[in-house]
C-alpha cells in the first residue's frame, strides 16, 4: 500500500494494485513537468472540488484509463458535461459511504469555496475517510482549519493529507492545529509550493509539526511513501 505525490494536491494510492488518483493537476503545475500523465492509469479518480488546480488533468486521464469519477453531486454532473460516460461517474453527498473495490470512501466537511472551471456551482468542497485494508485515511482536500475536524479525533487515523500553503487553504500552523484535531501523527502536505503565494518553508514547516510529536511528509514530486 502506497502513495504517490504528483504534486500540489494530487494524490495516486495504490491499495495492492488498485490505484486510485485524487485531485488530478499535473500538466498545468510547472513543478510536475516530468510528471507523463499518460502513464497514471487509476481505476477511480476522486475530486474534492471543482476549481481548475484540482480537476485540471481529469477528462484526459479518464479518457486513458476509462476510470470512474466519484464526486459530489454538483461535481459527477460536471464530469458528466466533459463528456465522461454516466456509467463512469458515481455520485455521492456529504454523510455518505461509498464501497468501492478497494475498501470503502465517506465524504466528509470541508471548509473552502466551490466552483466549476467554467463558473458554475460546484455544490460542497468536501474531504473523503478511505478505509482500506484496516488502515484509515483523510484526505481533506482543499479547507481551512474548522472544529468540524474534531468530529474525527475518534477513528485513530493512520495518515491524514492536509493542505499546507494557506492563502487559499490551511497554513502549516493551522495544519498543525488540524493535526491534533484529528489526533493523528503521520501527516503528508499536499497544497504548497505550486504557486507564489503558496510556497513554504519545508524545514520550518517539518519542525512545527515535530515539536508537538507529530511527522511531516513532504515527498517529491514522483516520489512514493509507503502507507
Amino acid at each position: 500500500m502506497k502513495a504517490t505525490y504528483y504534486g500540489h494536491s494530487c494524490i495516486e494510492f495504490d491499495f495492492d494494485g488498485h490505484k486510485v488518483l485524487f485531485d488530478p493537476f499535473i500538466t498545468y503545475n510547472s513543478l510536475a513537468k516530468e510528471v507523463d500523465i499518460k502513464s497514471i492509469l487509476p481505476e477511480y479518480i476522486f475530486l474534492s472540488h471543482g476549481h481548475q488546480d484540482h480537476v485540471a488533468d481529469m477528462v484526459e486521464i479518464q479518457k486513458n484509463s476509462q476510470s470512474t469519477v466519484v464526486a459530489i453531486l454538483e461535481m459527477a454532473a460536471w464530469a458528466r458535461r466533459q463528456g465522461v460516460p454516466d456509467n463512469k461517474v458515481i455520485e455521492f453527498n456529504l454523510g455518505g459511504t461509498l464501497k468501492t473495490t478497494f475498501g470503502t470512501v465517506k465524504i466528509v466537511y470541508a471548509q473552502h469555496s466551490n466552483s466549476t472551471p467554467d463558473g458554475q456551482y460546484g455544490g460542497a468542497p468536501v474531504g473523503f475517510i478511505l478505509r482500506v485494508g484496516g488502515k484509515k485515511i483523510y484526505f481533506a482536500g482543499d479547507t481551512a482549519l474548522t472544529l468540524e475536524m474534531k468530529l474525527l479525533a475518534d477513528l485513530d487515523l493512520d495518515w491524514a493529507f492536509l493542505p499546507i500553503g494557506g492563502h487559499y487553504t490551511m497554513d502549516v500552523d493551522d495544519a498543525v492545529r488540524a493535526a491534533e484535531f484529528i489526533n493523528c501523527d503521520r501527516i503528508v502536505g499536499i497544497h504548497y509550493d505550486s504557486f507564489p503565494p503558496i510556497q513554504i518553508n519545508k524545514e520550518e514547516a517539518s519542525e512545527k509539526f515535530s515539536n508537538v510529536g507529530k511527522t511531516l511528509y513532504l515527498p517529491a514530486i514522483g516520489e512514493s511513501i509507503s502507507l
